[in-house]
């Protein structure tokens, strides 16, 4: 710890995804053939009906700085978008285009929370959720769900977890990094509860949406006496994989979408002008046009799960949507495999990195710490080598 740093940053805990993807590139460096399964991120390339229209717009001489709150083509595609696929009615006002979804959830905590004030979130949550409440002066209050309840957390759990405190609830459908995903009736059952909480502003991140294996997805904002105190976070990351295209956007109530866009006029302005020109195409063309992706993400879900069901001691639900496994191996807590000291999921991910050279990440990370996180986003022959190391290394 440096004194010269602020306390801010000093108490800011590093990514764990990012921290475990940076550990197993030091590994492959030195020679060592590790499998990365850590990073939520799509195997495969971007549609080449992206990258032509964004070839496009660099021959079209896009590149001068964009509205803060992105151009206005790419705002009116999103209301089409949200409309088309969430039955969601906003207006220009309402949208703001941000430079990945990670930065509109943080232009929204710094907009909306003060010091003291809780967010809930049901666990496992996101990583970053709870560092960028803390960041903006909030107090996180996790709420443990359980792998036999599919990881969603129940009207009761989210009514006793609500204090006079409470400022907002944070979740994601599907689920970063469960898979899990809320039902129409589930939103309508915790909205019910925060109807005796007028105040309470509820964060919708539904970046996954479109990595869906039920064919049906629900947003909280669809509910009338839900909309006005919803903000419905999305983005191209995922469903394109377009993840280092940077480009995130909200549907939110105005007053609060005017804020976000106010608090990015002053850190980053508006996102990348090829890279929004290339999102109006995305957002336009039909579903169908990404559902090759989906349909092997579904593949690879079985595959991996009925090679984890197959090891001693991993205990996996079926998730339902995104690309991650959730198993629970607290089995192999209090015990020592190959010398290794198992107290904990970091222990038995690092084991895991160190001795099948597979790289994970702790369930810590996301608020559970009886499992770990499995990504499937990665080819058939790297998950079965994957899982094959992984068993001989616990047997």
């Amino acid at each position: 710890m440096n004194t010269q740093l602020s306390d801010r940053i000093n108490k800011l805990a590093t990514s764990a995804t990012l921290a475990m993807a940076a550990k197993a590139r030091e590994l492959r460096a030195e020679g060592k053939d590790i499998i990365g399964l850590s990073l939520g991120e799509p195997d495969f390339n971007t549609p080449d009906f992206i990258k032509d229209a964004a070839i496009n717009a660099i021959n079209e001489n896009y590149n001068s700085y964009t509205p803060v709150d992105g151009y206005v083509e790419l705002k009116n595609s999103i209301i089409t978008k949200f409309k088309r696929d969430n039955d969601l009615s906003y207006d220009a006002s309402q949208i703001v285009v941000s430079t990945g979804a990670k930065q509109a959830l943080y232009n929204i905590a710094q907009v909306v929370i003060n010091p003291g004030d809780e967010v809930i979130l049901p666990c496992p949550y996101w990583v970053s959720y709870s560092d960028i409440i803390k960041l903006s002066g909030g107090v996180p209050v996790e709420v443990t769900t359980s792998i036999e309840n599919d990881f969603k957390m129940t009207p009761a759990q989210l009514e006793a977890a609500i204090t006079p405190k409470t400022k907002m609830l944070w979740y994601s459908s599907p689920c970063n990094p469960s898979g899990s995903i809320y039902s129409k009736e589930e939103l309508r059952a915790l909205a019910d509860v925060l109807q005796k909480y007028p105040d309470i502003v509820v964060v919708s991140d539904e970046i996954y949406e479109h990595i869906n294996y039920l064919g049906t997805h629900a947003s909280m904002a669809q509910f009338d006496d839900m909309y006005n105190r919803t903000v419905t976070v999305n983005g191209v990351a995922k469903a394109f994989a377009m993840t280092g295209w940077r480009i995130g956007y909200i549907g939110a109530p105005t007053y609060i979408a005017r804020a976000c866009n106010k608090i990015q006029g002053q850190v980053t302005s508006g996102a990348n002008c090829i890279a929004q020109r290339a999102v109006i195409t995305a957002l336009e063309a039909p579903v169908s046009n990404i559902k090759y992706m989906i349909d092997e993400f579904k593949n690879r879900r079985s595959l991996i799960l009925n090679l984890l069901n197959d090891i001693e001691g991993f205990k996996c639900n079926e998730p339902e949507g995104a690309f991650y496994v959730f198993p629970d191996i607290s089995h192999y807590f209090g015990k020592t495999i190959k010398g290794h000291v198992i107290n904990n999921a970091t222990d038995f991910s690092m084991f895991l990195l160190e001795e099948a050279l597979v790289a994970t990440v702790t369930g810590d990370a996301f608020g559970n710490p009886s499992c770990i996180r499995i990504s499937y986003a990665a080819s058939n022959e790297q998950i079965i080598e994957a899982i094959k190391r992984i068993k001989n290394a616990v047997s």
